[in-house]
């Protein structure tokens, strides 16, 4: 299989909008839910938060399901979380 390689183009506003909107529903709501499950996550760094963080590594963990079911491509990773240099 041949990968294209990742550019570093920006893409506008209005084509990233348009390419959002042709995703299903699941998928959308999947994306949505790992990133808020991300930013929990950066949230609850310090060991007192230790049952927030859980719940929101299972949030994330359900959200990649989705989205790699749909493609493996759209898996949330940790460089993708925020406050994290890529």
């Amino acid at each position: 299989m041949i990968a294209f390689p990742r550019t570093t183009i920006p893409v506008p506003e209005a084509v990233a909008a348009l390419s959002a909107r042709q995703l299903p529903e699941r998928v959308r709501a999947a994306r949505r839910q790992a990133w808020e499950a991300s930013v929990r996550l950066d949230l609850c760094r310090l060991p007192r938060y230790e049952e927030g963080r859980q719940w929101a590594i299972a949030e994330l963990s359900a959200a990649n399901k989705v989205l790699a079911a749909h493609n493996p491509g759209y898996v949330f990773g940790w460089g993708d979380m925020p406050g994290q240099q890529r």
